[in-house]
């Protein structure tokens, strides 16, 4: 009850305190006036009665009447909006705005060219970076080759001395293991190594050239061999072969080729014309000695390992 008597209280002071709404006179379409009337605060349009008769004016012809919506539209105004806080106005630019605008989009713009040119930059040094390890590799192939083109050059101007058997002139049935300079620089001999050892044939050999753990031995006289010259490393004859033989029966399967006798060695030498320190060069050798009942021979032989060339 208490709410319901407030809203009331509250309407009444509401329609007490609105202004109160006079209706001009208008001229129907005959012309005649009509005269204004006034409605109280208190008496809303909507309480009138919907078929009173208006009152009768003086110097009208014929009254035209009206309906209660046309009445209601007259004496209420239409209403206003007002609007308590209006968006403010947008203010216009400073210098100062607009030079720090101005300012800004040339920094932009700068910022994109040096962006791109930075871009350009990157590709020309990728494209730069591409060129020199094309380069780089064209460079090794050309240093590699003539690394092997020098290689080429020093073998084949390097000595090699090379083995070949001579018959002996001065005594029949011998002959002498010669090392002959097959090069083109000089050679010195540095160190020699040899034996002699009897085998049913070379496969009996060992597998590689033993020489009873001796170290090659240097000549006793230095010998350089200049190119195409030779020199004497060994002579061998038939009567080195009785020496060889303990026992008669022996010297019989050596006559009979069921026993063979086998001469290898080695000869280190080194290049003249090169450097202390340089690297030495090898060359092995082996032969068979062939015995026969009256004639001998002395032939190149043995496995690949026993003639090796460094």
């Amino acid at each position: 009850m208490g709410l319901k008597s407030l809203a009331g209280f509250a309407v009444l002071v509401a329609i007490t305190l609105a202004p109160a709404a006079v209706v001009a006179g208008t001229s129907d379409q005959s012309g005649a006036k009509r005269p204004a009337t006034s409605l109280s605060p208190l008496s809303p349009p909507s309480l009138a009665a919907p078929h009173s008769a208006p009152s009768p004016v003086q110097g009208a012809t014929s009254p035209t009447q009206k309906t209660g919506n046309e009445d209601r539209g007259r004496d209420y105004p239409p209403p206003r909006i007002t609007i308590v806080n209006p968006a403010p106005a947008p203010s216009p630019w400073s210098l100062h705005e607009r030079i720090l605008w101005v300012a800004n989009l040339v920094l932009v713009l700068v910022a994109y060219a040096g962006i791109m040119l930075a871009l350009s930059l990157l590709k020309k040094i990728e494209r730069q970076t591409g060129c020199a390890e094309t380069a780089a590799v064209a460079a090794a192939t050309s240093v590699q080759a003539a690394l092997l083109n020098a290689q080429a050059v020093i073998h084949a101007e390097r000595p090699w001395i090379l083995i070949s058997v001579e018959p002996s002139r001065s005594k029949a049935n011998s002959f002498t293991v010669k090392a002959t300079n097959r090069g083109r620089t000089p050679a010195r001999i540095v160190a020699t190594a040899e034996r002699t050892q009897i085998a049913i044939d070379e496969t009996r050999l060992p597998g590689t050239p033993d020489y009873n753990n001796e170290e090659p031995k240097p000549p006793r006289v230095p010998i350089i061999l200049l190119p195409g010259k030779s020199t004497a490393i060994k002579p061998f004859g038939r009567d080195e072969v009785k020496g060889l033989c303990d026992s008669e029966e022996r010297f019989k399967r050596i006559e009979a080729w069921d026993e063979k006798v086998f001469l290898y060695g080695k000869l280190i030498y080194r290049d003249l014309i090169a450097p202390a320190d340089s690297q030495v060069h090898e060359t092995n050798w082996c032969c068979w000695y062939i015995h026969g009942r009256q004639n001998s021979g002395l032939i190149l032989a043995g496995p690949a390992e026993y003639n090796l060339h460094t």
